[in-house]
């Protein structure tokens, strides 16, 4: 059977969301050209050159690198957004947070360090075009079994 078999014309849209649904769950870094929203489990690091949502049942164990991001989920690991961070009042976040701009409604939990100007959205794009280095540490956070299970909680 030919279904996995990619297509020859296939080419990348832009406009398609890439979705990992509630009961997914992956090892592994994620990367992806266009939107993507996840409502399932990751660990690993994700780097998304769009949009990422992470719906109220994501949980996500590892560093996020995006244009744009809305986090209603739980997440345990540094987040680097070239514009918008979006943090819904039912997002858990232990880590730190760098953004252009940053919204955080009522109710929602954040534990780390944050901070915010027009210099990241610079230094994501020089960072895309082979510029200069990483804007930011991607390595995964060390934690404890503690801060895990108070972050799930």
């Amino acid at each position: 059977m030919a279904i996995f078999k990619p297509s020859k014309n296939s080419t990348f849209n832009p406009q398609e969301i890439n979705i990992l649904n509630a009961g997914t769950r992956i090892q592994g870094d994620l990367s992806s050209e266009g939107d993507l929203r996840i409502d399932g489990n990751l660990k690993g690091n994700i780097d998304v050159k769009a949009k990422l949502v992470l719906g109220t049942s994501a949980n996500v164990e590892g560093n996020i690198k995006a244009i744009n991001c809305d986090v209603s989920g739980i997440v345990i690991g540094n987040i680097l957004v070239s514009e918008l961070l979006t943090i819904k009042a039912s997002a858990k976040i232990m880590g730190d947070i760098s953004c252009n701009k940053l919204i955080i409604e009522a109710g929602a939990e954040f534990n780390g360090k944050s901070s915010m100007s027009t210099g990241v959205a610079i230094g994501l794009g020089d960072y895309r075009n082979g510029k200069i280095g990483k804007p930011l540490d991607t390595r995964a956070p060390v934690l404890s079994e503690t801060t895990r299970e108070q972050a799930t909680a």
